[in-house]
């Protein structure tokens, strides 16, 4: 068992330990240079503070809607109103506003929407292409034909 008396030593020594402990640390930070990126006590507790959640009525706060996903058709509806409104000579980010779409979303839709004009220009040139290409075809096979009806009469096969 352990004597009562040497508990109160214990116990008046405890706080006498801390206070020079203190006194250590206090002297150790006052000679070390303080580091750039280190926080003090005092402003890490004032940030606690500030990041601890505040109590507020539910009628003032603004409730954040979530993300909406427009399908294709609804993205092609707001863009052409959008493009009406621009045309009446509204500014494109009070359309965009009153569409419910940021202004950088109207250029992301409206670039995704288009089709790149060198692709379309690639699509007829290609058609016009194939098209010639069965002109042609048939121009050689029938003057194939008419040479190959030649040289059988010439040679007596038929």
């Amino acid at each position: 068992m352990t004597d009562p008396q040497q508990e109160i030593e214990t116990a008046q020594s405890a706080p006498e330990a801390t206070t020079e402990a203190e006194a250590t640390e206090t002297k150790t930070a006052a000679r070390q240079p303080r580091k750039a990126g280190a926080k003090t006590k005092q402003t890490i507790s004032k940030n606690e503070a500030r990041s601890a959640p505040q109590k507020t009525d539910a009628s003032t706060t603004v409730a954040r809607t979530s993300r909406k996903i427009h399908s294709q058709k609804e993205r092609a509806q707001i863009l052409s109103d959008i493009e009406q409104s621009i045309s009446r000579g509204q500014s494109i980010k009070s359309a965009g506003k009153q569409a419910g779409i940021s202004e950088q979303t109207y250029y992301h839709w409206k670039k995704a929407a288009a089709v790149p004009v060198s692709k379309s220009n690639d699509l007829m040139d290609l058609l016009a292409l194939e098209e010639e290409n069965k002109r042609l075809k048939s121009l050689l096979a029938e003057r194939l034909h008419k040479e190959n009806a030649e040289l059988r009469k010439k040679l007596g096969l038929e």
